[in-house]
């Protein structure tokens, strides 16, 4: 993460319950190009926040990606 943390970002700890009950990327399609946990902590983000996904720090992955997972 090259980001100063927020308040809403997950915790190494929550992030280690967390990452094996995400799924897996699916094999013999492309890899995953973004950090699953950036995604949640975008996701985390909209929720405690309230923001429109449109109105997302831009140091977070785009709104559009984080709002197809």
């Amino acid at each position: 993460m090259d980001r100063k943390p927020y308040k809403t970002d997950l915790s190494d700890a929550q992030w280690e319950i967390l990452e094996p009950l995400l799924p897996k990327a699916r094999p013999g399609v492309r890899p995953r190009s973004v950090d699953m946990r950036e995604i949640v902590n975008a996701i985390m983000y909209v929720l405690h926040t309230g923001i429109q996904w449109e109105m997302m720090p831009h140091d977070l992955p785009p709104h559009t990606t984080v709002y197809t997972y």
